[in-house]
């Protein structure tokens, strides 16, 4: 039995929406308490309109995607897709949730095609799912344009994957064709949230203040549990309650683009002025122009205020015209990273530990080795050595000696991990618990390509029709 059409909602009810993942490999349970939540409010009031967005994309995350395709044409989509739709997929179809991801990464498609299966082992009424098209100028079509943009940079590369960031029209278009579920590439971060508010308020697309305050409001969602308190925790200065069972958030969207934000109905997490604070700066160079593809918002008049127990709403948030230009990633074959672990304990853990590494850098002469004392320093230090060339030798008693390398020949990368082995027996004494990986290495150029030139759309994957 198909789903009944979606309409527009023709009294302009608030917006819900609610985002379940910040990035690729966030919690795969986040999703449960939000849907919950929504579906609760919906049931509270049925004017209300509710959206559920998943972002799994960063920089580099679209780039190893393509390697997954490369191995695999049916693969390239968030490989936790099953485990964080099929536990809520039955109850998002049930409550008229409708959802708007980047999961599909380099192979929507594929993902649209998966979710299909996903409903028909549930059971469920064949949604209808659409995807956004454009974003993806891998192919050769396009290499002239990056050529043009690129210049010599990217003369003798191989180019893993070029993507530009698209922005929320297309997935209006599909949400006013009456799709269930929109899957997309690599849109902008927030246009996830842009596309539904678009789509519900029926704003023109050069509506620029209210463009600029629903930016905002995907700005502070699109890294999941950050604003309710996940990446901003300290317990020293910035205690949270329960973060082992953080509520994701849920943001209150108006007509004029200005937002409210809390967080599903879960034990733990905290929305407040600071944790807000923190995610509205986040990631901005210049506050009075933050720019994306659908508008250039302009937050430095903002105003952040508690409003409620875990509610905080945001407000003077202004927008101009949208850039010229996308902004497209080209990542690279970049060689390959090799690292080596080894830990040390006890009495003299630390000479040793620094012996092995003097016994790396004489057997690897080629290799420009990166050396850290895990337990004495490894964070702070740098890839020259020489912080920790300046730091004394002390006396620390549990050491892990971690070394790594990237070179351009496989061969040459895997020597380290040879001799990183070698230490067990070659020492000095005690070594143990080795570990080693050789993975391949991208590299990243970033380029701005004329509007016009970036074709978007949408498909609808059941009836195969274009638009």
């Amino acid at each position: 039995m198909p789903l009944p059409p979606i309409d527009t909602p023709p009294a302009r009810a608030t917006l819900l929406v609610g985002c379940a993942a910040g990035f690729s490999g966030d919690r795969t349970d986040a999703a449960g308490p939000v849907v919950d939540t929504l579906a609760g409010r919906l049931a509270a009031d049925p004017a209300l309109s509710a959206y559920l967005v998943f972002e799994t994309l960063a920089e580099r995350t679209l780039a190893l995607a393509q390697l997954r395709r490369r191995a695999d044409p049916d693969a390239g989509y968030e490989p936790l897709l099953d485990d964080m739709l099929r536990p809520v997929l039955a109850r998002c179809l049930a409550h008229r949730i409708r959802i708007v991801s980047n999961f599909g990464a380099a192979n929507p498609r594929g993902a649209a095609r998966h979710i299909a299966r996903m409903a028909a082992e549930l059971g469920l009424p064949a949604p209808r799912i659409a995807v956004v098209t454009g974003d993806d100028l891998s192919g050769p079509a396009h290499a002239e344009l990056l050529r043009r943009q690129l210049g010599a940079r990217i003369d003798g590369l191989r180019v893993v994957s070029a993507n530009a960031y698209i922005g929320a029209e297309p997935i209006a278009a599909a949400l006013a064709d009456g799709a269930d579920i929109v899957v997309a590439g690599r849109v902008s971060d927030p246009s996830l949230v842009v596309g539904p508010a678009l789509f519900h308020y029926g704003w023109r697309a050069d509506d620029w203040d209210r463009l600029g305050r629903a930016t905002m409001a995907g700005h502070l969602l699109e890294c999941g549990a950050q604003v309710c308190g996940g990446y901003f925790a300290d317990p020293r200065y910035k205690p949270v309650p329960d973060l082992h069972a953080i509520g994701y958030p849920i943001a209150e969207i108006a007509e004029d683009g200005g937002c409210t934000v809390g967080k599903a109905n879960a034990p733990g997490g905290l929305v407040s002025r600071a944790t807000v604070t923190e995610q509205l700066l986040y990631e901005v160079h210049d506050p009075a122009a933050y720019l994306t593809p659908d508008v250039t918002a302009d937050l430095s008049q903002a105003t952040v205020a508690e409003v409620g127990p875990d509610r905080v709403a945001l407000a003077g948030v202004r927008g101009h015209a949208r850039p010229a230009g996308l902004k497209v990633n080209v990542c690279h074959e970049g060689g390959w990273l090799a690292e080596g672990e080894i830990s040390y304990a006890g009495p003299g853990a630390e000479a040793r530990a620094r012996l092995a590494a003097d016994i790396l850098r004489r057997r690897l002469p080629a290799l420009a080795l990166r050396v850290d004392l895990i337990g004495v320093l490894s964070v702070l230090g740098d890839d020259g050595g020489a912080m920790l060339a300046a730091t004394p030798p002390g006396d620390a008693r549990d050491v892990r000696l971690r070394v790594a390398a990237t070179h351009g020949d496989h061969a040459e990368a895997a020597r380290l991990a040879r001799e990183v082995t070698a230490l067990y027996t070659c020492g000095p004494a005690g070594g143990g618990g080795v570990r080693t990986a050789i993975t391949p290495r991208l590299g990243t150029l970033s380029c701005l390509v004329p509007r016009e030139a970036v074709a978007t759309g949408f498909e609808i994957v059941e009836r195969g029709h274009r638009a």
